[in-house]
């Protein structure tokens, strides 16, 4: 999993970084945005142009954001609310388009918490 996106994106979701990705691997959740693990490339487009700040490389998130490494990967591997199957990996967000759910993580944060 190479870069992840931390809780600052939280009702934000600038998508910023959706333009920049060269493999549109950033996906669009009800409340956050998603870097699906096995279609990044690790090439880092995405982290600068993140108005917020909210992504980083995996290894490098955030003591108080560690949870968001697996919680990202947990978007894609578990069966979210009001679908039928896990979203794996589709191959790009915009076949899937936006997706109106989020992890329980995401869903239990409250707007405006870092952390």
């Amino acid at each position: 999993m190479p870069y992840v996106i931390g809780a600052a994106c939280i009702d934000i979701k600038d998508m910023s970084c959706i333009e920049e990705c060269p493999v549109d691997c950033i996906y669009q959740g009800g409340r956050k945005l998603y870097i699906q693990p096995a279609e990044c490339i690790d090439c880092g487009a995405c982290e600068p142009v993140c108005p917020v700040e909210a992504i980083s490389p995996h290894r490098l998130v955030p003591a108080d954001q560690k949870e968001f490494v697996a919680d990202n990967a947990r978007f894609f591997q578990e069966v979210l609310p009001g679908h039928d199957a896990p979203l794996g990996a589709p191959g790009g967000s915009r076949k899937v388009g936006p997706v109106d759910a989020d992890t329980p993580l995401v869903q239990l944060t409250e707007a405006g918490s870092a952390g």
